[in-house]
């Protein structure tokens, strides 16, 4: 992680731009549309207040997804890593149709915009494809790893504004207070492989799966 008061060069400062463009809502790869499977736990009343949202957010992020998701962006940014056995790893982890359906969908978005921005990117699930395009970007992994948990709880808890009784000053205090979490589960990536890999989010896993079942729905996950 950066340390306290060192001085930002110029190239510090455009990669962080760059990340932070790449992992802005505004980037079209259609965070918006997905809820991770939180729509389900919110229409099944198990998540119900913003106490509720930050507790299932913080599995997610330190037992689930979202700390996998980390370690195998921080192992594609590696020179030499092995894309394709990691693109498989990460698909054959991913708990259901619409998680793959989400990561795919998202990482194949990414490489298109990328491309087009002229920068190749492959086309994987997309916390792979975001450390390959992140590989140049002069930011430790730790930086890299929080700001893409940051982003990710981001999106889920936007989600939750838009679906149950939150108002947004409330979604950022949820946001602000897992701002830690965040930051502990990078530095725990980076100390990872993707072979250390565990998870033990299993009520986020089932509510994916539940929410394959959803007559109605307002996320495509």
């Amino acid at each position: 992680m950066a340390t306290a008061g060192r001085m930002a060069t110029a190239t510090d400062t455009g990669d962080l731009l760059r990340l932070t463009q790449w992992l802005s809502p505004a980037f079209p790869v259609s965070s918006y549309a997905y809820s991770h499977g939180l729509e389900a736990e919110i229409a099944a009343g198990r998540v119900r207040d913003a106490a509720a949202l930050r507790s299932w957010v913080e599995v997610v992020l330190t037992r689930g997804s979202g700390l996998g998701d980390a370690v195998f962006l921080v192992a594609a940014r590696k020179t030499g890593a092995d894309i394709l056995a990691l693109t498989d790893l990460a698909r054959a982890m991913v708990a259901g149709r619409e998680r793959l359906e989400e990561t795919q969908a998202q990482g194949r978005a990414l490489s298109d915009t990328l491309s087009a921005l002229g920068l190749t990117v492959p086309d994987a699930p997309y916390p792979v494809a975001l450390g390959v395009a992140c590989r140049d970007l002069s930011l430790g992994d730790g930086d890299v790893a929080a700001l893409y948990l940051q982003a990710f709880a981001a999106m889920l808890i936007s989600a939750a504004v838009r679906f149950m009784p939150l108002g947004q000053v409330e979604g950022q205090g949820v946001l602000a207070a897992l701002q830690p979490v965040c930051t502990a589960a990078a530095l725990r990536a980076t100390e990872m492989t993707p072979e250390d890999i565990t998870q033990s989010a299993f009520g986020a896993d089932m509510a994916s799966l539940e929410h394959e079942r959803l007559e109605v729905r307002i996320f495509r996950t």
